[in-house]
Order: C-alpha cells, then sequence, then structure tokens
C-alpha cells in the first residue's frame, strides 16, 4: 500500500513534494528505490517499486529532454542483461511504464534498445520475459507513432510480438493482445509490412472457442480497429474480412436462455461483455468502416440463411445483423430494400404498424410487449407525418386500449415495464402527427394526469417522468388554445414535483424530464410562463453547473477503474490517460439548451435573470468536453 501511495504521490503531486526535498533526501530515494528492487524477493511489490521508479523517472526529464537520473539508465542495462529473471522482469516493466525514460538519448540507444527486446523475446525458458518484452516493444512504438524512421527500424519485432501474443493468450494472458489492439487503434501503419500474419493470427484466436470471451472479442477487435483506422489498407485483405464477417455472426448467436426474460418488469442493461453484444457492434463498426459495397455481398447470403434457421438465435442474430450493418451498407440497400422489407416482415405476418400493435397485444410476454413498443416509438419518431395520419385512429385506439388494461396491470400487480414504453409511444405519436392529435386529447389526458398525480413511489419514478413528458409533448402537438383546459392542473403537479425537487437523488430520472417539459410548457403557454421563472430556474442553473470530474491517471489506476461506466479514457502517451466522469454531462447540456429556450420565448422577460446566466455560461464556452454544450453557449449569450 506503501508503494501504491508514493506512485501517486508522485503522479499527482511531484512538483510540491519532490523539489521541497534536500539533494541529499533526493540522491538518498533513488538510490533506495533503486536498491529496493534488487532487494524484493515479491513479485507484485517488486512490480509496485517499478512503478514508482518509472513515475519519478518520468518527472525528472527535464523541458530539453535531458534525464537527470542517469543512474536509472545504468540500472536498467544492467538489469536486463542480469542472469537474475526478477532484475530482467524489472527493467522491461520500468520499459514498458516509461518508455520515454531515455529523454534525448533515445536516438543515441536506439540500437541497443532494438537489441535488448529481441534478446528478450526470444527468451524461451521464461514466458515472462517474453510476455513483457512484447508489451513494451508495443508501447515503445506507440510513444513513437509520429516517428515513421524509428517505426520503419523496428517493423522487424512484430512477428516476436505476434508470436509472443500468441503463446500468453495461451497462458491466459491478454495483456500483449489489449497492446496489438493499441497499435491497430493509434499506429495502424505499424503493421503494415506484416499485416497478413497479424490478421490470420487474430482470426485464428477470435474463432478459438477454448480461449475466454474477453480474449476473442479482443482479438476481434484489432480486426475491427483497422477497418476504421486504415480501411483501405484493410480493404486489400478480402479474404481476412470474408472470413471475420462469419465471425461476428457466430458470436451474435452465442445467446443464453432465460426463462424470466419475458415477464421482467425491468430493462437490464446489454451485456456489454457478452459475445452477441460485441459481435453486433463489430459488425457495425466494420460496415462503416470498409463501406456496403465491400461488406454487403459478403454478408447478405449469410444473414438470409440465418433468417430461415430454425433455431430462433440464428433468426435473431440474422435481424440484428441486418439492422447493424444498416447505417454502413445504407447506400447498397437501398437498391434491395423492398425485398429486405418483404422478408423482415415475415417474421411479424402482418404490415408495420398492425404487426407491431398486434405484437404489443401479446399478454403472454412484458417483455415481447415492450420491445414491439419501442419498435413503434422508433418508427414513429422517424415517420413522415403524411404517412403515419391515415394509419392514425386505428393506431390510437389500440394504444389507448392497451394503456387502459396496463393501467390496471399497475394498480392490481405493480407492474410497469410496457407502460412505460405505451407512453413514451403515445408522446412520439403526438409529437409526429401534432394537431391531427386534437381529436384524441381528451383520450389520453385524464390518465396521463392521473399517473403523474399518483406514481410517487421511487420503482415508478421513470414512468412518472416518461409520463410527465408525455403530457408536455402532447400540450405541444396540440397547442394552447386545446391545452388551457388542463393547463392549470398540469402546471399545478409540475410544481408539487419541482418543489420537491431539493429530495431528489442526482441521479433521478424525473430530473432530466422535468427540465424538459418545463421549456415546452414555456413554448405552450409563452408569455405567461414568467410567472414560474422562480421556481424553475433554481434547479436548472443547478443541473446547468455540473462539474464533470476529471482525473489524470497512469495505466494502473485506469485499469483498476475501467469497471466504471461512468468513465472514459483517452491515452495521452507514456502510459498515462485522461479520465472524464460523464455522468451528469448530457443533463448538464439539456439544462443549457433549456436556458436557450427560455431566452428566445420570454425575451425581456428573462432580463432579471440575465447576469447570473451569463456569469455561468461564459466560462463554459470553453468546455471542450461535450460539443453541445460549447454550442448551446455560444447561442444562450447571444440570446441573453
Amino acid at each position: 500500500m506503501a508503494a501504491v501511495l508514493l506512485r501517486r504521490l508522485l503522479s499527482s503531486a511531484f512538483e510540491e513534494v519532490y523539489p521541497a526535498l534536500s539533494p541529499e533526501d533526493q540522491t538518498s530515494v533513488k538510490t533506495e528505490l533503486l536498491l529496493f528492487i534488487q532487494l524484493e524477493m515479491q513479485s507484485a511489490t517488486r512490480k509496485k517499486i517499478c512503478d514508482i521508479v518509472a513515475e519519478l523517472a518520468r518527472n525528472l526529464i527535464d523541458e530539453d529532454g535531458n534525464n537527470q537520473w542517469p543512474e536509472v539508465l545504468k540500472f536498467l542495462f544492467d538489469s536486463v542483461s542480469s542472469q537474475n529473471v526478477g532484475l530482467r522482469e524489472a527493467a522491461l516493466h520500468i520499459f514498458w511504464n516509461f518508455p520515454g525514460i531515455f529523454g534525448n538519448q533515445q536516438q543515441h540507444y536506439l540500437d541497443v534498445i532494438k537489441r535488448m527486446l529481441v534478446q528478450c523475446m526470444q527468451d524461451q525458458e521464461h514466458p515472462s520475459i517474453k510476455t513483457l518484452s512484447a508489451r513494451a516493444a508495443a508501447a515503445f512504438v506507440l510513444a513513437n507513432e509520429l516517428n515513421a524512421p524509428l517505426l520503419k527500424h523496428f517493423a522487424d519485432l512484430l512477428p516476436g510480438i505476434l508470436q509472443a501474443l500468441n503463446d500468453s493468450c495461451y497462458q491466459n494472458d491478454d495483456s500483449v493482445l489489449k497492446s496489438l489492439v493499441e497499435i491497430a487503434d493509434s499506429v495502424p501503419k505499424y503493421l503494415r509490412p506484416h499485416l497478413e500474419a497479424t490478421l490470420q493470427l487474430t482470426l485464428k484466436l477470435c474463432a478459438d472457442t477454448s480461449l475466454s470471451n474477453m480474449q476473442r472479442q479482443l482479438a476481434l477487435e484489432v480486426i475491427v480497429a483497422l477497418s476504421e483506422t486504415a480501411a483501405a489498407m484493410l480493404r486489400k485483405h478480402t479474404n481476412i474480412i470474408a472470413q471475420a464477417i462469419p465471425q461476428m455472426l457466430a458470436m451474435m448467436v452465442d445467446l443464453e436462455e432465460d426463462e424470466d426474460w419475458a415477464n421482467a418488469d425491468e430493462l437490464a442493461d446489454d451485456d456489454f461483455d457478452s459475445n452477441a453484444v460485441a459481435g453486433e457492434s463489430a459488425l457495425d463498426r466494420m460496415a462503416c468502416g470498409l463501406g456496403g459495397k465491400l461488406v454487403l455481398p459478403m454478408i447478405k447470403e449469410h444473414i438470409m440463411q440465418m433468417l430461415q434457421n430454425p433455431d430462433w438465435k440464428y433468426r435473431h442474430a440474422g435481424l440484428m445483423a441486418l439492422s447493424a450493418i444498416g447505417e454502413g451498407c445504407h447506400q447498397q440497400m437501398e437498391g434491395i430494400l423492398n425485398e429486405i422489407v418483404d422478408f423482415v416482415l415475415l417474421f411479424l405476418q402482418d404490415p408495420v404498424i398492425g404487426a407491431l400493435l398486434q405484437t404489443m397485444e401479446d399478454r403472454g410476454s412484458q417483455r415481447v410487449q415492450a420491445h414491439a413498443a419501442a419498435a413503434l416509438i422508433n418508427f414513429t419518431e422517424d415517420c413522415p407525418k403524411t404517412l403515419l395520419i391515415p394509419y392514425l385512429d386505428n393506431l390510437v385506439k389500440h394504444l389507448h386500449s392497451i394503456m387502459v388494461i396496463k393501467l390496471q396491470e399497475l394498480i392490481q400487480k405493480g407492474t410497469k415495464l410496457v407502460l412505460e414504453q405505451v407512453v413514451t409511444s403515445i408522446a412520439s405519436v403526438a409529437d409526429t402527427v401534432e394537431e391531427k392529435f386534437v381529436p384524441y386529447y381528451d383520450l389520453f389526458m385524464p390518465s396521463l394526469k392521473h399517473i403523474v398525480e399518483n406514481a410517487v413511489q421511487k420503482e415508478l419514478r421513470l414512468l412518472r417522468g416518461k409520463t410527465i413528458e408525455c403530457i408536455s409533448l402532447i400540450g405541444l402537438a396540440v397547442g394552447k388554445e386545446k391545452f388551457m383546459q388542463d393547463a392549470s392542473d398540469v402546471m399545478q403537479l409540475l410544481l408539487k414535483t419541482q418543489t420537491d425537487f431539493s429530495d431528489l437523488e442526482d441521479d433521478d430520472p424525473q430530473i432530466s424530464y422535468m427540465i424538459s417539459a418545463w421549456a415546452r410548457m414555456c413554448k405552450i403557454l409563452g408569455k405567461e410562463f414568467q410567472q414560474y421563472l422562480p421556481v424553475v430556474m433554481g434547479p436548472l442553473m443547478k443541473t446547468a453547473s455540473i462539474k464533470p470530474e476529471v482525473a489524470l491517471l497512469d495505466t494502473q489506476d485506469m485499469e483498476n477503474m475501467s469497471d466504471d461506466d461512468g468513465w472514459e479514457f483517452v491515452s495521452i502517451g507514456d502510459q498515462q490517460s485522461f479520465g472524464i466522469k460523464t455522468a451528469g454531462l448530457e443533463e448538464k447540456s439539456t439544462a443549457c439548451q433549456m436556458l436557450v429556450c427560455y431566452a428566445k420565448e420570454l425575451k425581456e422577460g428573462f432580463v432579471e435573470y440575465t447576469e447570473q446566466v451569463v456569469k455561468l455560461m461564459v466560462p463554459l464556452l470553453k468546455f471542450y468536453f461535450h460539443d453541445d454544450i460549447l454550442l448551446t453557449n455560444s447561442t444562450v449569450n447571444t440570446e441573453a
């Protein structure tokens, strides 16, 4: 623990801590660290001390590239040639952690570095040395990605890296494979001289079911990353692409039976570690990267065969594959769209809207009903108003019938999954058909108001938020004249919720729905909305003021945090990454957009808040973490 804390201290507060030491103490620290490595017998502890050495060395390279710790370079050369395996591991670990350790002397030592790595990669007796040297070589390449002569000079190390990668995978170690993914993502040109061998190896690993799912997915990621970063280079290897596509489809078939799936009342997040999700994502990205002209002819027959397979897993994967390639192959698919749609409709046995409504009424499976409602939402959101209107009467009647049934089930059984999706379906339809929804307004509004008024339990927060959204979208669709009969009641319900805002948890889904709903109410009521600004501006300014959590982390700390989905990382070299916690950024963006709405709609009625809004927004003109926030704040400052 002491070693971990010292490394973190050097990483985060070097300028405050190290220069404050006397020259004698500084020398003592450097000497003792190198001595500890030689004396420490436990491999795990020795690696932690090596991490400290690498961090200290990183900070002792001055602006001109001078290494102010020459003793550490001598230690590296002596250790890497030692008969002591632990010392050789230590030298490679330090170099892997900080490949820039030679500073401005790197060119002078280039051949020495290469010989050191080649020699270690040829060590057949000690797999750990072979693996570490491959990782160190990859780190060195990544650290010098813009140095074309160096990449060419080190090109003949790649076969050794690939051999170490293959061996380490079968020893349940994916560290070299992860390094190859980084190279494919950042320095794909390094792979060009041995691209065929690289692709053949990763394809073999991807197809080997004796390996872990993560290893197979990482192997596939090498090929997919190259389709994005070096598409022209990869297109020359059509044989690999033709073999990779069936591997992706095979992964998409890797689904597990879940007896409780059909009637679960919560929509679980996708298992992003699953082969099915990884295969679908890979197919989507490869289609976008390589284009439909190459991908569609290779995949079309595979999909058609899967759709005719008696096993539901293959049919499911075939349909998902069609969806996945839609963006990347859209131009080529347009010519056969009728054929595709007719084939897909066979699975529904009816025209689209009718089939979705019929499936939504499948009371034997809540999850199927919910997915059908979600599909209807996607359909109506992008469906032109003129195309939807002929089906509107039948569509609305079915939605109302299903809503009534599901509202009763909520009261009697407490189930709400399908009702959540149905409410959003109603909102989507109203948003699309606009004033044509007026005849159906009175059919839905009483029930929707009832839900907002009574769905106060914690487990119903999402339903309540979606219903608030639905009411505001319906109001915007039908216009002020029709909505005014309920405007007072709706405003009181919203005000009651707003008053309770201080009691809401930060991740309460109602918050984002409320912020958007207030903006729609502002558009509906116009100048009459000004009276509510004192209530809504406080929470809105609080959300717009959210400050993202950022951190500068080394590789080890980043790996410890990788399971936290709230963080995203960008590598900045030297085994360091910049991390930002993205939770709250979308809400911040929405809040900023709502401020624009209020300023536009209320004009002089917003003047009381101009000063505090400008104070908040001007610094955000340099908020580079989210494009929408940057764009919105340039607008809000103009309006304000």
